[in-house]
């Protein structure tokens, strides 16, 4: 096990310069105290020169990893297959985007303190755009990890998997919203940057209803079974 509590992961491609304001973030708030942070890379991105440019100049290496996926794959295949490569060596496991940024200090502290009195669960803060509508980043337990074999219960893409963990916990009964913790989700929608190619990309139309159908079926024929998994950890 790690000598840390909790491991945040954070996919991300075509966007180097957001490692360094991730750092800052996470750096300000003592994030590092209770965490660790992983970022997820793609060895075909066109600008894997610069992100590993950025992460030698920075000399993060000292405090955080930087791994490389073999090739691009959508969000929620990639976050998966990291959270279960470290669900045994962490007793929770989060996920940010690469333009969320905690604001409040000690959050990472926090949210494994509610975790720990939980015992099995999902908390997430206040992201200033949903709020407590929606976990659009979260931390789980591992155990809720290793017993369903992935993060993300659904078998979305991208788009819905936010709702599918906060669906699964909920009827669960192991959500709760740390309205307390600031993790600001600096996207289009809250006017905080600008729309890029990765953002067209997940927000096409196309996107929205694959991963709609996706969603469905899980609500359908696979909740039920997932839902009792993980109310089975909690007895």
């Amino acid at each position: 096990m790690s000598d840390s509590d909790l491991l945040v992961i954070v996919p991300t491609r075509g966007r180097p310069e957001s490692l360094p304001k991730i750092w800052a973030a996470w750096t300000a708030t003592g994030a590092f105290m209770q965490a660790d942070l992983v970022f997820v890379v793609d060895a075909d991105d066109p600008v894997i020169d610069d992100y590993e440019a950025t992460w030698e100049e920075q000399r993060f290496g000292f405090t955080g990893r930087m791994v490389r996926a073999e090739k691009w794959e959508p969000l929620v295949p990639k976050l998966d297959a990291a959270a279960l490569a470290y669900a045994g060596s962490y007793f929770a496991l989060g996920f940010m985007g690469d333009d969320h940024r905690p604001r409040t200090a000690a959050w990472s502290k926090t949210m494994v303190d509610a975790l720990r009195e939980m015992g099995t669960g999902v908390v997430y803060g206040d992201d200033l755009l949903q709020r407590e509508r929606l976990c659009t980043s979260w931390a789980m337990t591992s155990d809720i990890v290793r017993a369903l074999g992935r993060m993300v219960p659904a078998p979305v893409e991208h788009m819905a998997c936010d709702n599918a963990v906060m669906d699964l916990a909920k009827l669960a009964g192991c959500l709760r919203y740390l309205p307390d913790v600031v993790i600001e989700h600096m996207h289009p929608l809250a006017g905080k940057t600008d729309w890029d190619d990765g953002y067209r990309r997940v927000n096409r139309p196309e996107q929205y209803r694959s991963d709609e159908l996706a969603y469905g079926r899980w609500m359908r024929n696979g909740r039920a079974t997932d839902v009792a998994k993980v109310k089975a950890l909690m007895t």
